[in-house]
């Protein structure tokens, strides 16, 4: 079985976050990037299903611009197989991510796709499963426990309530959560061997996608700083803050 693991681009999460002067968007220029870290649980657990005999190949796909080609070379230095650049000059939408892995899909008939549940930037956790709609596949999402059994996975789901265990048939959408497992880092032989893996290049025009975007940013706010803590006398002045200063009672 084919693995496809869709990974994207995104600002390293120890880096802090600064917001461009006009308002624009966020600061990406002399920022360290880095693999979206749910994509990197999702390349380790591909990883895992090989190590393990449940696949035979760990293919690798990523959206953007050249520099995405570092990021595809980072997961092919874990261990992943080969990887696709899809290039895109702009930030691409959920909408057109899905549709650009629908055709990849099509093309490479993988028979499971793991995905991150969301990139760290955006957090719009909607690509996996507006996938999992145009494929017509079963979905599992924020998957925190993955079993392959012939033509079945069995998924724990974190929910709000707690976990929920389900059986999907296969093929199917995965998108992983943190708790999946703890992703291993590229060796120096690894990341020369990287090098070396075959890496395509297309273009949305190649798979007949249209990636205009649909939405327009009108205005991206830093949150407003959190304000000190006060201390207080007594419950009666607590209750009273409480009603007529935060109106939370």
């Amino acid at each position: 079985m084919k693995v496809l693991v869709p990974v994207k681009r995104v600002i390293d999460y120890n880096v802090k976050v600064r917001v461009k002067a006009d308002q624009s968007g966020v600061e990406l220029a002399n920022v360290k990037m880095a693999m979206n870290p749910f994509d990197e649980i999702a390349v380790e657990q591909a990883l895992r299903m090989r190590e393990a005999g449940n696949a035979d190949e760990v293919l690798v796909v990523s959206i953007g611009p050249a520099q995405n080609q570092e990021t595809i070379r980072t997961a092919l230095a874990m261990g992943a197989d080969r990887g696709i650049h899809i290039e895109a000059p702009h930030e691409i939408e959920p909408l057109a991510v899905a549709k650009l892995l629908k055709a990849v899909v099509n093309e490479e008939n993988p028979g499971l796709v793991l995905l991150g549940k969301q990139a760290i930037d955006d957090d719009c956790n909607q690509t996996g499963q507006m996938l999992a709609s145009m494929l017509g596949w079963a979905q599992g999402t924020f998957v925190s426990a993955l079993e392959i059994a012939n033509d079945k996975a069995k998924v724990t789901r974190e929910v709000d309530g707690g976990l929920e265990h389900i059986e999907i048939t296969m093929p199917a959408i995965v998108t992983v959560d943190l708790r999946l497992n703890e992703p291993r880092y590229a060796s120096l032989p690894n990341i020369m061997k990287a090098k070396k893996k075959p890496l395509d290049s297309k273009t949305a025009g190649d798979l007949s996608v249209d990636i205009e975007p649909r939405l327009t940013i009108v205005k991206v706010e830093e949150p407003e700083s959190r304000a000190a803590g006060i201390k207080v006398a007594d419950v009666q002045e607590l209750v009273n803050k409480l009603r007529n200063e935060a109106k939370v009672i």
